[in-house]
């Protein structure tokens, strides 16, 4: 009786010692590849049975014994990726580390906080609304910098991040914000920060050149110390924008627009920046080239010709012209 009892033991053990090799492990592999979402407050059964049904884990009871006997660790909430092979024992390492996915997201110099929005929403981030909601309502991070700010534009550093989605839409503002005073500070801007962020951002909408930038800049400077209207097509645009009519035309009711976007009808800046600049438009707003350049228009070849006079401007404006229909 006693070696049959025995028996039956040593059966058990084997059968359980097969299956916790089974299921703890022996690697398993997503049918492809897969994001799973723990939320904060989830149980381990919980987050156990996600996982099992997300087809990660083999078995919910296998990791939840380990977790329990083994590695009673705390499992970090956030959103993970699963697309190479591992078992569990490896699963449960990365939940206790919380290697939890972050999403990239680019953001070039020039966009607007529209474009930052629609890059937060296209990474799964969330949804464009929340995002343009942040950057106006959480206008404070940036007050001690520029008070006179109507929301965060200017200030969404342009650069290369990383989010999770537990992250949120004020955290990424904030970290956006962090980048530009890095920058701030790396270039020396302390004084006029309204003003200067404010030209570097028409600079940065204007031309995608370095080395024009400084001259670029120095057209705005000389208009503003003599009182001439900027005429800058990007503040138009930005205007437009902002009443949600922009549809990739400027037309001429907008350069009649009571907007104080619309620098064809206000002289002087607008009221803010109309784009995010990066570091190379900010020092050229700056420190602009010394020019008597009044006036700039395209070769349409990538660069800008430049004009102290009208007279000079209006012959750039008919090369402009003749280049564009030869290139058709």
């Amino acid at each position: 009786m006693l070696r049959t009892i025995f028996k039956l033991l040593v059966i058990v053990i084997l059968v359980v010692a097969i299956w916790l090799a089974w299921a703890l492990w022996l690697p398993a592999r997503p049918s492809q590849t897969t994001y799973v979402q723990l939320r904060p407050g989830w149980s381990t059964r919980h987050i156990a049975a996600e996982l099992q049904s997300a087809g990660v884990i083999r078995s919910a009871r296998a990791f939840l014994l380990y977790h329990y006997i083994g590695h009673p660790k705390t499992l970090k909430a956030g959103e993970y990726r699963f697309e190479e092979s591992a078992n569990p024992i490896q699963i449960h390492q990365r939940l206790v580390s919380g290697d939890i996915f972050q999403h990239v997201v680019t953001i070039p110099e020039g966009y607007n906080m529209f474009d930052v929005a629609t890059a937060i929403e296209g990474a799964g981030l969330g949804s464009r609304e929340d995002f343009l909601k942040a950057a106006t309502q959480q206008v404070t991070l940036v007050h001690d910098l520029d008070p006179d700010a109507k929301s965060l534009e200017g200030y969404l550093f342009p650069d290369t991040y990383g989010f999770t989605r537990t992250q949120t839409m004020t955290d990424m503002v904030s970290a956006m914000v962090k980048r530009f005073r890095e920058e701030a500070h790396a270039i020396g801007l302390k004084a006029d920060v309204h003003r200067t962020v404010t030209l570097a951002s028409i600079v940065e909408k204007e031309t995608g050149v370095g080395d024009e930038r400084p001259l670029v800049a120095s057209v705005y400077v000389n208009r503003l110390e003599h009182g001439i209207a900027l005429d800058a097509d990007p503040s138009v645009i930005y205007a437009a924008l902002l009443d949600g009519k922009y549809d990739g035309k400027i037309y001429q009711s907008e350069l009649h627009a009571e907007s104080p976007y619309n620098t064809y009808k206000f002289p002087g800046l607008p009221p803010g920046p109309i784009a995010n600049p990066g570091r190379a438009s900010l020092q050229a707003a700056m420190q602009p080239a010394k020019s008597d350049y009044y006036y700039f228009v395209s070769d349409n070849n990538g660069h800008h010709r430049f004009a102290r006079t009208l007279e000079e401007h209006t012959q750039n404006v008919v090369a402009y012209r003749r280049a564009v229909a030869a290139s058709r």
